[in-house]
């Protein structure tokens, strides 16, 4: 005990970390110069001795969150110089090309609740480059980033984005990575839709990620039990599109490490469960020009702008094409059972929820698209990516011969989305000929570890090989 004594590290109260949360995310809006914010940054690095160590954080091509600890000294000494191995990363590099660099983003910085992460460290957000320095083209956060700036530069444009992402709660630790021991998830909570006693695991487990959210500067608006057992939604405000994608990064690791200091385990499989509903992420898109939602139009039809209707048709035009973008696993194709309210049919509706993309009632400030057939497992950057240049440059629908309107729906197997995704020269163009191959490559050995004729139930293999479930000898037992 007398050792533990000695030691001095950064743990400050929540309210101090949203204040100083808040002020970085307010920065970040205004667009304070970089060179501004990095001086500052480091200053403050060097000055707060109570920091022992920087986290920084980047998001593979299929989107799982990766983390390496730098001590604070070695960091402000080697910023030109942050290297890592990208062949032991799944999507990156071969071996024979192995060595990427990281680049700090000094705008997307945070202080943690230290009795959640641990005194003495802060997270800050990475850009991942090539060893000559260019970025790295299965970066997308950085291909975001990048996009958002030339809408801003030539279009004075705005994407802003939020998500509503449903979870499950399951019991024990790490629940995800023993399924293959116990072949089954075990729930521990069984109140219904907006229920759940007051201080149950499950209630618990969401009032504590609210708080380590609300320090982190997230903008909480609702949290409530969802319609499936011991299932969760916590919804945040938007934000400026790359914003929003570092946040559903986030709030993921959030839930996962609040669940796990439970005893619990936080699962954002899309359906990890057979009999009861999956899990989502509804995610909604708006563009601005300075103040002005250009979504809304009080006379227009659900009061949406023409360019948002235009926004809509290119993305229903192109759903099948970028499905396997926003369904990224062999398990996400469970979700998308019309049994189970599934957003799969290629439509857009004010009031139905088997739509993929609905209109909810908003006004001036609030109108926005919801595109609901998400998957919680996408990859928030690549996702956004897509959907942004689809809704924007899309091709647009061409004549139907069809007298009779039909209802097309979404691929319901992998195979199918991949079949989609393959031939699709639009996805080939905005994503560049290597990263789609890549990223067909990933999804192509998911699914030949899992049974091809899937079934109804939830198979051990397809949560084994789950792309978030990140246990290296797992993915070796094939």
């Amino acid at each position: 005990m007398s050792d533990l004594r000695l030691r001095d590290f950064l743990e400050l109260p929540y309210e101090e970390i949203e204040e100083l949360n808040l002020n970085a995310k307010r920065e970040r809006a205004e667009r304070v110069p970089v060179d501004e914010i990095r001086e500052r940054r480091c200053k403050y690095l060097s000055d707060e001795k109570r920091l022992k160590a920087v986290t920084v954080c980047f998001s593979d091509l299929e989107g799982r969150f990766h983390m390496l600890d730098y001590d604070k000294k070695f960091l402000l000494r080697s910023l030109d110089n942050l290297t890592f191995d990208g062949s032991s990363v799944r999507g990156f590099t071969e071996i024979a090309e192995s060595d990427l660099k990281l680049d700090i983003d000094w705008r997307a910085f945070y202080w943690l609740p230290s009795d959640f992460f641990g005194p003495g460290k802060i997270v800050v957000f990475g850009r991942v480059q090539g060893r000559d320095g260019a970025s790295f083209p299965s970066d997308f956060r950085a291909r975001l980033q990048a996009l958002c700036d030339e809408l801003r530069t030539s279009k004075d444009l705005t994407p802003y984005a939020s998500a509503e992402i449903e979870g499950f709660l399951f019991s024990g630790r790490d629940a995800e990575r023993r399924y293959h021991e116990a072949g089954r998830f075990e729930l521990n909570s069984t109140g219904g839709y907006f229920h759940s006693l007051p201080q149950d695991l499950l209630r618990q487990f969401m009032d504590c990620a609210a708080e380590v959210q609300r320090a982190m500067a997230f903008g909480n608006e609702k949290d409530h039990p969802e319609v499936g057992p011991s299932q969760f939604e916590m919804n945040f405000s938007y934000a400026e599109a790359t914003i929003a994608a570092d946040q559903i990064q986030l709030y993921k690791l959030i839930c996962r490490q609040v669940a796990a200091k439970l005893g619990m385990t936080a699962s954002f499989m899309p359906k990890p469960i057979t009999g009861i509903n999956g899990n989502g992420m509804h995610t909604n898109l708006s563009l601005a020009r300075g103040d002005k939602n250009l979504f809304y139009d009080a006379k227009g039809r659900d009061q949406l702008s023409e360019m948002a209707w235009t926004f809509i048709t290119r993305i229903l035009n192109n759903a099948d094409d970028i499905c396997l973008v926003a369904n990224a696993s062999v398990n996400a194709y469970r979700r998308l059972d019309p049994s189970y309210e599934a957003p799969n049919e290629i439509k857009a509706s004010p009031i139905d929820r088997s739509s993929m993309i609905r209109v909810p009632h908003g006004n001036e400030r609030s109108a926005r698209i919801e595109v609901r057939s998400v998957g919680p497992d996408a990859n928030p950057y690549l996702l956004l990516y897509t959907l942004l240049r689809t809704g924007l440059e899309g091709p647009d629908p061409q004549a139907a011969d069809d007298k009779r309107p039909r209802t097309r729906v979404l691929p319901d197997n992998i195979y199918a989305a991949m079949r989609q995704f393959k031939r699709s020269a639009f996805m080939r163009e905005i994503l560049g000929e290597d990263v789609h191959r890549k990223y067909a490559q990933l999804k192509q050995a998911s699914a030949h570890r899992c049974p091809r004729e899937l079934g109804k139930a939830i198979k051990p293999a397809e949560i084994m090989y789950h792309h978030e479930v990140t246990n290296q000898m797992l993915w070796s037992m094939f």
